[in-house]
């Protein structure tokens, strides 16, 4: 641009630019003329593109500037941009070569005022509350005698100090480890967060406290933002939100499983009172002997009672009453047997004498006999059943003879 100025007017070879060659010429001058700045103004124009990208326009009362904001930085905003909203802006003066035109590349956008942030708070608190990041069914029970407790705050500030002495004076035997964080700033989120995920793959922690001594609104803001919100819904150790507000109520309160107003009412909460304890333990044995003692005298009772009863005064004569019952209860269980065997007998002998005379013996001896088939042993119930001169085996009552069919009859014919 300056060699542009410094040329003559009447040059005998003039220089022909191109738009783009000017345009890079007014884009490397600006860019570099300008640093990083902070912008004040009210948004208009909100756009998010498709790609993610925010695209918006940033004015105040006299002018106004063309504003982008890519997608790998407004990921991280802890607030929704929207029309009308002031805001805080931090980035770079560009030129968009294809057009033109000069524009405001935002690196990072906080909300101007308190009545921005509060307005940021309850967006995001809207938003996570929606996702059921608040629901009571996701609350962890706070265990009631931990013996290590994490704490995620600040190494240097005043709730360290608080927790110890709280700890210390209650249960010293409970041990405290720290993951210390900042507690506010720009990064002290994203260790919030990161001390939260460290604790739990750690493991070897009861309950955390997160949490840090009061403040104002932006002071605390850190304890507000999505990241630590997520971290504390994620957490598999019960979490306790002890931020120093006593009135208001932040983000990581409502997703935490217990508030507490301050670090130190999070660590009484927490961390049982020893001596309360050592009393009512005594108190507790107090109860338990004088019962245990009840129950004693109530038992020799019983047994002076038992001791003096006919039953152990008298025990041969209890001892004969029940040897005479046993001997009644003998014979009438002999009687009931013999008669049952007697039974038996009768249907046995009946039996038997069915058998006898069904058996073909006892009939051969009446004088019948039995005629077998020579070549096959088979009985001949039938006389027409033979043939002249078949053998014939013929059993008798005693003893047995051989013959030969010589002549057959029916039963028509007669037979002397």
């Amino acid at each position: 641009m300056s060699e542009l100025l410094s040329e003559p007017q009447q040059a005998p070879e003039k220089k022909i630019y191109t738009i783009s060659e000017i345009t890079r010429k007014i884009k490397r001058l600006l860019e570099n003329a300008i640093p990083s700045i902070w912008l004040e103004g009210e948004i208009s124009n909100f756009k998010r593109h498709s790609s993610g990208h925010i695209y918006f326009v940033l004015k105040d009362e006299n002018s106004q500037i063309s504003c982008v904001m890519w997608r790998g930085r407004n990921n991280g905003l802890y607030f929704t941009p929207q029309d009308g909203m002031k805001i805080q802006a931090r980035g770079n003066v560009t030129v968009y070569e294809k057009r033109g035109n000069y524009q405001f590349e935002v690196l990072q956008m906080q909300p101007a005022g308190l009545g921005e942030l509060q307005m940021a708070l309850e967006q995001l608190k809207q938003s996570l509350k929606a996702e059921g990041l608040f629901d009571e069914q996701h609350k962890k029970k706070i265990p009631q005698y931990p013996e290590k407790i994490g704490i995620v705050t600040s190494p240097t500030g005043a709730a360290i100090r608080d927790l110890v002495s709280v700890v210390q004076r209650r249960f010293p035997s409970v041990q405290l480890i720290l993951n210390p964080v900042r507690v506010q700033g720009a990064e002290a989120a994203g260790e919030i967060a990161r001390a939260i995920d460290e604790f739990n793959a750690y493991g070897d922690v009861d309950v955390l406290i997160v949490g840090r001594g009061g403040g104002s609104l932006e002071d605390l803001w850190a304890f507000n933002e999505e990241v630590v919100a997520r971290a504390i819904f994620r957490s598999k150790i019960p979490v306790i939100s002890a931020v120093g507000h006593e009135i208001d109520f932040g983000i990581s309160d409502f997703v935490a499983d217990l508030r507490a107003p301050t670090p130190s009412a999070a660590a009484e909460l927490v961390v049982r009172n020893r001596e309360e304890l050592l009393h009512t333990i005594q108190y507790l044995a107090q109860k338990m002997f004088g019962r245990i003692t009840a129950n004693v005298n109530a038992y020799r009772e019983k047994i002076n009672y038992l001791a003096n009863s006919y039953a152990l005064r008298r025990p041969s004569d209890v001892i004969k009453q029940y040897e005479q019952r046993m001997d009644e209860l003998n014979k009438a269980l002999e009687m009931n047997f013999t008669h049952r065997i007697e039974i038996n007998k009768r249907q046995v002998e009946s039996l038997r004498k069915q058998l006898e005379s069904l058996n073909p013996q006892s009939i051969l001896k009446r004088g019948y006999s039995i005629c077998y088939r020579e070549q096959n042993n088979e009985i001949i119930r039938d006389a027409a059943a033979l043939e002249i001169e078949e053998g014939l085996h013929i059993r008798f009552y005693r003893g047995r003879a051989d013959s030969v069919v010589k002549k057959i009859y029916s039963d028509k014919d007669h037979v002397s």
